[in-house]
């Protein structure tokens, strides 16, 4: 019986020996093999060595997507570090904060300079072909030999992943080498052997784990596009050109794309979606167009590393009461539905959602508290286990699939990115003249939340005018926090309670909404739109 490797660069260069002239990564006119992927990443891992990269560290790596970006995160794990993926374009004040929060050795990427002041490290201007050619010059060294025996195995750390946090400054999220391994290298993941699959979720995401580790440990292709979306006529390019048969969705790019184009499907073999509930009507459309085409929805936090559960979805699913179910747990991971005491809530009731596996991250860097909390070991079953308490809400059927039921805090999600409504209101009330404020996310006509709405208050005499409040949150927070609108008010309303009446915000901008309203959150859940799109001085 063959042992898969557990280590992420150890997974690409078994398939680097194997299929060594296949292509593994394509970004417009470049094509990257295999054996110069792998070469590549030895012959960087060797100079990032050399300024200290190396096992328990972490480096942020500062660069757009491209082909060099996967061949510098493949040589800082040959390393032994773990590697933090962060967006040129984020505000410079989020860059440095993150980059204090990884304590580095060493970081890489020009756009490193403006956030630390050690050494920084770039790849030379001929890229992955070039480094490929200086390899082919040295002799070999035997992969595994540049770390000593037990420095780095499953259980250590790959990734940073940053997600909102309650606090104003984002969760560094580490995840292992084993949650990405045990998902995409089984044979029974998400993603079919040899696929093609283009690549254009956010660096800092863990989706970018799904649509670069998950296509290279399956033996395919990982197809980069430029600039920050994809769209409905990109993907029908990529398919024609690069033969992409497989593509990763946030729900709401899924919805738009079945409203927009729906034929932009055509050629695909999978189609994987997910990150919020799915729309009934647009499942149907695409099921009843595109009947050969599997639509997988997937479910799970970015403390699971991309999926907990997966389901293939059927046509029956949309008669499904509670909507299109979110499925059953995938490799590495499983599932538990809790009471507020930790016991298993029985099949049919309602609980938070628990998870447990190889799949969970190692915790939240710097954040022991916070850490032990979200993670705390409960006994399943009379054994002691692990887990991550979502906070999300759901319940498992008689046959075993979860369904996702909403949040149990203010925590949504809006287009597909993780969203603290407490962190964009933590960084705006440390903006001069703002007194208080409240922000909202707003649902568009299936109830998804599509954006969101700061409303503020002024302490008198100068006031900050919206655009001036939207110029300070740009500085601060990157732009998938960025509230939609934003609207001074005299004063916020409050409850007989005292507490802010958020429903009563929300009905006043969304007045279609009625009272359908979730009162965990105090959004609108009806299908009415928005109103107001302008910022109001």
């Amino acid at each position: 019986m063959t042992v898969r490797p557990e280590l992420i660069h150890a997974a690409v260069a078994r398939q680097a020996a194997r299929t060594p002239d296949a292509v593994a990564l394509v970004q417009g006119g470049e094509r990257v093999s295999y054996a110069e992927l792998d070469a590549a990443a030895d012959v960087w891992a060797a100079e990032l060595r050399d300024l200290g990269a190396g096992p328990g560290g972490f480096v942020p790596v500062v660069l757009p997507r491209s082909t060099a970006l996967v061949a510098v995160l493949l040589a800082v794990l040959r390393t032994g570090a773990a590697y933090a993926a962060l967006d040129p374009r984020w505000p410079v004040g989020r860059l440095r904060a993150v980059t204090r929060l990884l304590a580095p050795r060493v970081a890489v990427g020009a756009g490193a300079r403006n956030c630390w002041t050690g050494p920084v490290w770039s790849p030379p201007a001929d890229g992955v072909r070039g480094a490929a050619r200086l390899a082919a010059g040295r002799r070999p060294v035997p992969h595994g030999t540049e770390l000593r025996p037990g420095a780095v195995d499953g259980a250590s750390p790959a990734a940073v992943f940053f997600t909102s946090g309650t606090t104003g400054r984002p969760k560094a999220v580490v995840s292992g080498h084993r949650a990405t391994t045990g998902l995409f290298g089984a044979g029974a993941g998400p993603l079919s052997p040899g696929c093609v699959m283009p690549q254009a979720a956010p660096v800092s995401w863990d989706g970018f784990t799904l649509e670069s580790w998950g296509p290279l440990l399956a033996g395919g292709t990982s197809v980069l596009i430029d600039g920050g979306y994809l769209l409905p006529a990109t993907l029908r390019g990529l398919v024609a050109r690069e033969g992409v048969d497989t593509v990763w969705l946030t729900a709401s790019l899924f919805h738009l794309f079945v409203e927009e184009d729906p034929g932009c499907f055509e050629g695909l073999r999978h189609v994987l979606t997910g990150g919020e509930r799915l729309s009934v009507p647009r499942v149907r459309a695409f099921l009843d167009r595109h009947p050969r085409i599997a639509l997988t929805n997937g479910y799970g936090p970015v403390e699971a590393c991309v999926f907990t559960t997966a389901r293939r979805v059927r046509p029956a699913d949309c008669d499904a009461a509670a909507g299109i179910p979110v499925g059953a747990p995938v490799p590495g991971r499983r599932v538990h539905v809790l009471a507020a005491d930790g016991r298993p809530v029985p099949p049919g009731g309602t609980g938070e959602i628990c998870v447990s596996g190889d799949g969970l991250a190692l915790g939240y860097l710097g954040d022991e508290e916070l850490t032990a909390r979200a993670f705390p070991t409960v006994g399943v079953g009379g054994v002691p286990t692990r887990v991550y308490r979502t906070g999300d809400l759901g319940f498992q059927d008689a046959d075993g699939v979860l369904h996702f039921a909403g949040r149990a805090d203010r925590q949504v999600k809006v287009r597909g990115h993780r969203v603290e409504p407490e962190e964009v209101e933590a960084v705006a009330r440390a903006v001069p003249g703002v007194t208080d404020c409240a922000v909202l996310p707003l649902p568009g006509p299936d109830g998804a939340f599509e954006r969101l709405a700061l409303l503020y208050t002024g302490r008198g005499g100068p006031e900050p005018g919206p655009r001036a409040v939207r110029r300070a949150l740009a500085a601060a927070l990157p732009r998938h926090l960025l509230p939609d609108l934003i609207r001074r008010r005299d004063a916020l309303p409050l409850t007989a309670s005292g507490k802010l009446d958020r429903a009563a915000l929300v009905r006043a901008l969304c007045p279609d909404t009625g009272d359908r309203t979730d009162h965990r959150t105090g959004v609108g859940t009806g299908t009415g739109t928005t109103t107001g799109a302008e910022d109001e001085a």
